[in-house]
C-alpha cells in the first residue's frame, strides 16, 4: 500500500506562490472553457482531463476535433506530442526505483508524469529516503492530476465569461512558468547551452517549416548540449 505520511507529505508539496500547481491550473482553466465551446459535455471535459493530463495533448486533441481529424489522427497526434515525457521519465525513474517497493506503484505513477509534478519531485527528492520516494511522488502527481481536474470545470462553468484574449492568456501562463523554470536551471553547460540555442533555433526553423520548428529547434538543441557537456565533461 501507499505510505500515506509521504502520499500526504507530496500532496502538499504543490502548495506555495511558486508551485507549478498554479500555472498548470491557469492553463486547464482554458482547457475546460476551450472544451465547452468544442461541444463538450462537463462529463467528458472532466474525463478528457481525467485520462490526458497534459496541457499540450488536451490542446492538440481540442484543435484536431477543431478542425475535423478522425479519431485515429488525433490518436497519433496526441500520442507525438506527449512522447516529450518520455525523456522525464527516464531521468526519473532510477530516483524513484526502490526493491521494497512493489511494481504495481511504478506502472499506476508513470501517469502522473508532467512537466509541473517532474519539477516538484526534482526540487524534492534528495530530501526523502529513497525507499519512500515513490509513495511521495504519487502524492504529488495525484494533487496536480487533481488541480488540472478541478481547474477544467472551473474552466468549463467560466467559459461564458471569458473571451478568446483571455483564454489565450490563461493557456500561455505553463509555457511561461517552464520557461522561467528553465532559465533558474541553467547551471550547467548542457542546460545553459540546450537553454540558449533552443531560444534561437526554435524561431529560426519557423521559417522553414512551421509545423516541425519546435520539434526540430529543440532536437538539435539539445543534441548540441549534450556532446558540449560530454566533450567538457559537465
Amino acid at each position: 500500500m501507499v505510505d500515506p505520511k509521504y502520499f500526504l507529505k507530496g500532496f502538499k508539496s504543490i502548495k506555495g506562490v511558486g508551485s507549478p500547481a498554479i500555472a498548470l491550473g491557469a492553463s486547464f482553466i482554458a482547457i475546460g472553457a476551450l472544451l465547452k465551446n468544442l461541444g463538450f459535455t462537463i462529463q467528458e471535459s472532466i474525463f478528457s482531463t481525467f485520462l490526458t493530463y497534459a496541457l499540450p495533448g488536451s490542446l492538440v486533441m481540442a484543435e484536431s476535433m477543431l478542425i475535423g481529424a478522425s479519431l485515429i489522427n488525433i490518436f497519433i497526434a496526441v500520442w507525438l506530442v506527449n512522447a516529450r515525457l518520455y525523456p522525464m521519465t527516464v531521468a526519473l525513474m532510477p530516483l524513484l526505483m526502490h526493491e521494497n517497493q512493489p511494481r504495481w506503484k511504478y506502472y499506476l505513477s508513470c501517469h502522473f508524469i508532467a512537466v509541473s509534478s517532474w519539477l516538484i519531485m526534482k526540487d524534492n527528492y534528495e530530501n526523502i529516503e529513497k525507499e519512500n520516494r515513490i509513495d511521495f511522488w504519487i502524492g504529488i502527481g495525484t494533487a496536480t492530476w487533481s488541480v488540472a481536474i478541478f481547474a477544467t470545470v472551473i474552466g468549463f462553468i467560466a467559459s461564458d465569461f471569458l473571451n478568446k484574449d483571455m483564454l489565450i492568456g490563461l493557456a500561455i501562463v505553463n509555457p511561461i512558468y517552464f520557461i522561467c523554470m528553465m532559465i533558474g536551471a541553467m547551471k550547467t553547460l548542457q542546460i545553459s547551452v540546450s537553454v540558449i540555442l533552443g531560444a534561437i533555433f526554435g524561431p529560426a526553423f519557423y521559417f522553414i517549416s512551421p509545423e516541425w520548428c519546435i520539434l526540430f529547434g529543440g532536437f538539435i538543441a539539445g543534441t548540441i548540449a549534450f556532446f558540449l557537456g560530454e566533450k567538457n565533461g559537465s
